[in-house]
């Protein structure tokens, strides 16, 4: 069976690689520049190229190269490159070098000449004097033989059967001459409860304060929780299964909190804003505020407020927020806390990237086809790797994301975080 490939860059821990896969893509390779974010992606898919690198420093040539792909006509190139700069008066914001990002993501998908491209960004790209940028980048693609539909959608994730009110640009264009795909039709919402109702209660278990996994036996599912557990299949999922211990409760470490911030947490109404931390308690029947990754090491390592679990008295494990961005139970981050929200944070929800997916498969006249083959996952060791270990392994410098300062707990004990 040949299925379709792809290429995903700024790939993270593989949110968008994930969901292109389970529309029927084989992401052949990932591009990622944190050694962190490329570990948890080459454990979580062994058969894809993890490269290490800024994209800056990338080639198409290299990436046929490490993927094995060799001449291969490539069907899609997924990404979102971070935007951080935007045009003075009389200069174009794609020469700015605050967006060399941008402008790399441009060359490289040229170079690999894809017939078709996904470009992922936040909303306010389509705002104000933001637009001119993105009117630049669209450009830049018509001058060089792609179509793009110039009626770019801000796509919500929640209207895809994901938990959460988390809103995306999503920008597609087809080389000449191939027919446009469509944005995706609404799917039926999930709600908090759909997400987490089963998950064991985490503090129950005293070996979750010391690792982030334990044995544990779960509640019934919902149709939801069944898909991600692997107890049902999904009829719209077409990635490799995943070979895993379905008895173990993973990416659980627990967080400390003052007997104060528990009372504190216990008396905000579900739904409401916790007013000392500013921590947004969830409703077992609505949705999650958006999960933010926090800021990088290079700016203070700020953990972004996460929310508090609607019927306990904490903030929510990182579990419990893979849930609500509709991760599967295979899929495992870094076991600290701070590197695991970050994953998520950073990353497209699995499911609002197969339904962009599924519209590229559908242009392609491509049917998708769920493997009959069950991978083993990667090594352990990739769950729990320094920044320094794992720059050593991929061949890049320690400091190619500036060293994260160890932030003093609050009075809370909530900005408490695993050391690296």
């Amino acid at each position: 069976m040949t299925r379709p490939i792809g290429i995903d860059l700024f790939a993270g821990a593989g949110g968008l690689s994930l969901g292109f896969e389970q529309a029927g893509f084989d992401i052949v390779a990932a591009v990622d520049i944190d050694p962190i974010h490329s570990a948890a992606h080459k454990f979580n898919f062994p058969k894809c190229a993890t490269v290490c690198k800024s994209v800056i420093d990338v080639t198409g040539d290299e990436l046929r190269k490490r993927s094995g792909i060799g001449k291969r006509d490539i069907d899609v190139v997924i990404g979102g490159a971070p935007c951080q700069g935007f045009s003075m008066i009389g200069k174009r914001a794609l020469d700015d070098s605050r967006n060399q990002l941008v402008h790399h993501y441009v060359r490289v998908v040229l170079e690999l000449q894809p017939k078709y491209f996904v470009f992922e960004n936040v909303k306010g790209l389509t705002v104000g004097k933001h637009r001119q940028f993105l009117q630049e980048i669209i450009e830049a693609f018509q001058k060089k033989g792609y179509d793009v539909e110039a009626n770019y959608k801000v796509l919500n994730a929640a209207d895809y059967g994901v938990p959460q009110d988390r809103r995306r640009l999503i920008l597609m264009g087809a080389r000449k001459g191939l027919r446009l795909p469509k944005y995706p039709d609404p799917l039926e919402r999930a709600t908090v409860r759909d997400a987490i109702s089963d998950l064991p209660e985490a503090e129950s278990f005293p070996d979750l304060w010391e690792r982030d996994w334990t044995k544990a036996k779960y509640g019934k599912p919902t149709a939801y929780a069944a898909f991600l557990r692997g107890k049902k299949d999904d009829p719209a999922d077409f990635s490799y299964r995943r070979r895993f211990d379905a008895s173990l409760l993973t990416s659980s470490l627990l967080t400390v909190h003052t007997e104060l911030s528990r009372s504190r947490f216990i008396a905000t109404p579900p739904g409401d804003v916790e007013p000392v931390s500013r921590f947004k308690k969830l409703a077992l029947d609505g949705i999650c505020n958006t999960l933010r990754a926090g800021t990088a090491s290079d700016r203070g390592a700020f953990t972004s407020p996460r929310p508090i679990h609607p019927t306990a008295p904490r903030v929510i494990t990182v579990r419990e927020a893979a849930r609500l961005h509709s991760y599967p139970d295979w899929f495992r981050f870094h076991a600290t806390k701070w590197h695991g929200f970050r994953q998520i944070g950073n990353s497209v929800p699995p499911m609002l990237a197969r339904a962009v997916g599924a519209q590229i498969m559908k242009v392609l006249k491509k049917k998708p086809e769920k493997p009959s083959d069950t991978l083993d996952l990667g090594d352990q060791s990739l769950l729990s790797i320094s920044m320094s270990d794992a720059a050593a392994m991929f061949g890049v410098s320690s400091t190619v994301i500036a060293r994260r300062q160890r932030p003093l707990a609050d009075g809370d004990g909530t900005a408490s975080l695993t050391a690296l």
